[in-house]
């Protein structure tokens, strides 16, 4: 196997970086957080779905001058195509709903990996769709995440939860214990 460089053992393996990586995402959750909260108390979003409807709008828009908001136009007629069929009235709710459970899963620490890989995924989304605002800084930030995983959680629930539910990658049949559960697994060297 090939070993990982000191630096990247220390970043991503020592748990004396797990203070650092918390901050780092409670901050983002807190983000995901505050945006998401806006988003479930407003009926355009939880129920007309109004307000993606505008969003891809603006963002499918080509203007006469001037570059459009979409540099690719697969992605434009992808969004035009989610626009055509209506798919804002419930994607503006799973987006809404997906906010809050990836700010709360980061702020608390559990599947840090897995919530920050969703993060990215929105904020990917939201560049394609010509949102730059702070996107491009917490789809860093969640990809950082996603590659400190064993330690982001360190200090919150995954702490627990890992060593309850192991991973899916570190079972086999010759594992399992009588009770089924897994053994924990290290975390940290």
């Amino acid at each position: 196997t090939v070993e990982d460089p000191p630096f990247a053992k220390f970043l991503f393996s020592d748990t004396r970086m797990s203070v650092v990586w918390t901050v780092i995402r409670v901050l983002i959750g807190w983000t995901w957080l505050q945006s998401a909260l806006g988003k479930l108390s407003n009926p355009d979003w939880m129920e007309t779905g109004v307000a993606l409807q505008g969003f891809w709008s603006r963002a499918v828009a080509i203007p006469e001058t001037g570059r459009p908001a979409i540099s690719f136009d697969w992605y434009r007629s992808f969004l035009q195509g989610l626009l055509d069929s209506g798919s804002y009235v419930w994607f503006a709710k799973l987006i809404a709903i997906g906010e809050f459970m990836v700010g709360v899963a980061l702020i608390a620490g559990a599947f840090v990996g897995i919530a920050a890989l969703f993060a990215a995924l929105m904020n990917w989304n939201f560049i394609m769709a010509g949102s730059a605002s702070t996107n491009g800084l917490l789809l860093i930030g969640a990809i950082v995440l996603v590659l400190a995983w064993k330690n982001a959680g360190y200090l919150g629930a995954d702490f627990f939860l890992l060593r309850w539910l192991g991973t899916p990658w570190g079972r086999s049949k010759g594992e399992t214990s009588s009770s089924g559960r897994q053994p924990a697994p290290a975390i940290g060297d």
